[in-house]
């Protein structure tokens, strides 16, 4: 509806950019940026020189440029801030993540023999919510009318779709424990380093070997994304692969079986636990890993390879806002919490980070400044170095392909640049044309897709 009340406005905007000397340039720019929903744009120049003769190889400026700007991609992994960006960053998620299960990207085929996990690690419960129940089953069930504290029914009878708002609010948002929940979330990456560290040092201890000598035989490698579930708390699919101790390119010693780092992960799942701040109005918190541990060998075939790298691409793209009707936007003021289009139980949680972010023995967490991620402070994705290539390398292959200098010309040459920001996004009727553009690509993309692999891929 927002759009039909603006085609007025989208019209005459298409129309003078149309009828603008430059035009042409301008979508060639669009058409560069993958159609980005909020390119930034830039203004400066840049100059490449030869190292050792000083012979001015190219000069660029955005003088010559419509509107004397330089349009470049967003980069935003949200898809509800930028989709095509978060296709892209998708895409070199799953090739990063595939690359060490499968090899590729600098990372040996002999990884498929080392063992490998797909591990999901969730959050403990801090009060019953509304749950899915595709199955026809009731919520949840139960006999006679007991109620909480609060007068509120300890039970639901009611039968959830995925699409029904209910789903991951609690029961009795008095019950829940929403301190524990922001809690949790700043501290769900300090829970993560010591279960890396505890599944080390199990390995260690299981295969006969000292501790401190672990890294001496083999090495611990993994990727994981944080996906945030319905009921707003955070939970961790990860990749874990061992290896010998130089990395994927060495093989994992004898001991090193799937079945002992299956037990390993579940020792260290259910062993590790953190310890908040004392606080005078909260006492303190031991907070650990919740009971629901997943943890499938990628060697038996249950799982293929593709569909693990493809089901955490999935994941990094997602935002706050997708699962759990939040905001993807730093919260500014404990006013903005009231204004933001988010659910009762999402809202609570962001009033409880801004709560316990004003008290001094937790200011070391910036609860405020991550009141928009819930107190979550964690990247979505991270990996350990020897897992696989990383984004930037990604990122390097890509822009040679498309003719950038070679590094080794790169490394023969100097570049003096100077660059500003002069402002980011799109009118109404220029971001239709990156639309149309961004839908045009991905159809492009779909095409010679199916036919690479109609015709039986690389020969």
């Amino acid at each position: 509806m927002a759009r039909l009340r603006q085609l007025p406005l989208i019209d005459q905007e298409i129309t003078h950019l149309a009828n603008t000397p430059g035009f042409t340039r301008w979508l060639e720019q669009v058409t560069a940026t993958g159609g980005c929903a909020r390119p930034v744009h830039l203004t400066g120049h840049t100059t490449t020189v030869d190292a050792a003769t000083g012979e001015i190889l190219h000069h660029y400026d955005t003088r010559d440029e419509p509107g004397e700007r330089l349009l470049v991609r967003c980069r935003n992994r949200r898809r509800t801030v930028c989709e095509p960006c978060s296709r892209l960053h998708a895409g070199d998620t799953y090739h990063l993540v595939r690359a060490g299960l499968t090899g590729g990207k600098t990372v040996p085929a002999t990884v498929t023999t080392h063992p490998r996990l797909f591990v999901t690690l969730t959050a403990p419960g801090f009060g019953p919510v509304h749950h899915t129940t595709t199955d026809g089953t009731r919520c949840r069930p139960r006999r006679g009318a007991r109620r909480c504290e609060h007068g509120r029914p300890l039970g639901c009878a009611h039968t959830h779709l995925p699409d029904d708002l209910a789903v991951g609010q609690p029961l009795c948002p008095d019950c829940y424990d929403y301190t524990g929940h922001v809690l949790w979330h700043a501290h769900a990456g300090e829970l993560w380093s010591r279960f890396t560290r505890t599944l080390r040092r199990h390995l260690a201890t299981t295969a006969g070997i000292p501790q401190t000598r672990f890294r001496a035989h083999a090495r611990l490698s993994f990727a994981k994304v944080a996906e945030y579930q319905r009921r707003a708390a955070v939970h961790v699919h990860a990749v874990v692969r061992l290896d010998g101790p130089t990395g994927p390119d060495d093989r994992p010693p004898a001991w090193a079986t799937t079945a002992l780092l299956a037990d390993a992960v579940r020792t260290a799942a259910s062993r590790i636990t953190v310890r908040t701040p004392y606080s005078p109005a909260l006492g303190e918190h031991t907070l650990r890993w919740g009971t629901q541990l997943d943890v499938r060998p990628l060697d038996t075939g249950d799982l293929a390879d593709d569909a693990v790298a493809a089901y955490i691409a999935k994941y990094v793209t997602k935002s706050t806002a997708e699962t759990t009707t939040g905001t993807d936007h730093p919260i500014r003021t404990f006013d903005d919490i009231a204004t933001t289009p988010a659910t009762p139980h999402v809202r609570t949680l962001m009033h409880t980070c801004w709560r316990l972010g004003g008290l001094p023995e937790l200011q070391p967490l910036r609860l405020r400044a991550w009141t928009h991620a819930l107190g979550y402070r964690g990247h979505i994705l991270t990996k350990s170095r020897a897992y696989s290539t990383t984004y930037r390398d990604l990122r390097e292959v890509r822009a040679q392909y498309r003719g950038a200098p070679a590094l080794s010309e790169q490394n023969r040459t100097l570049s003096r640049s100077a660059w500003r920001y002069v402002g980011a996004g799109h009118g109404p009727g220029a971001a239709l044309i990156a639309e149309s553009a961004a839908h045009e690509l991905l159809l492009n993309q779909i095409t010679a897709q199916e036919a690479f692999e109609g015709s039986g891929g690389f020969q």
